[in-house]
């Protein structure tokens, strides 16, 4: 996989890319369809595994699983978009809207009132008392 992923991109990998030919993670991970299960001896071939992307944050929580089934392609700019959301909120209060991409306003968090919020990202635009936006930080 890593070598296939060097060739596709013209670089190393800066996180770990599995070939999981003996289904152990699949099925840990609960991957498969349930149908997979029943008969013993299935093989890879016969076990056509969901495609699942896994997002760990430095702590090496899961913040964030997508899984597409077989008959649905995944969509990468999603991933990404996903990606720099995750990268954007993390340890910073905010949360970013629906369809966000990098560069447009986010929600100030509710951990943080008016004044804190003012102090921390500058200008904030009240929407309403629960909804408070502000400027990309990151």
């Amino acid at each position: 996989m890593e070598r296939r992923y060097r060739k596709l991109c013209r670089r190393k990998a800066a996180f770990p890319i599995i070939a999981d030919t003996s289904l152990d993670v699949s099925k840990a991970f609960d991957m498969l369809p349930a149908e997979a299960y029943l008969p013993d001896g299935r093989t890879p071939a016969d076990s056509a595994t969901v495609r699942s992307v896994f997002i760990i944050s430095p702590d090496k929580k899961l913040q964030l699983s997508m899984t597409y089934p077989m008959s649905v392609g995944r969509n990468f700019a999603e991933v990404l978009r996903a990606l720099d959301g995750l990268q954007a909120t993390y340890g910073t209060p905010i949360a970013t809207p629906a369809n966000w991409v990098k560069g447009q306003d986010v929600i100030v968090a509710m951990s943080l009132n008016d004044e804190e919020a003012k102090a921390k990202f500058g200008k904030i635009d009240i929407k309403l008392p629960y909804l408070r936006t502000t400027a990309d930080p990151s």
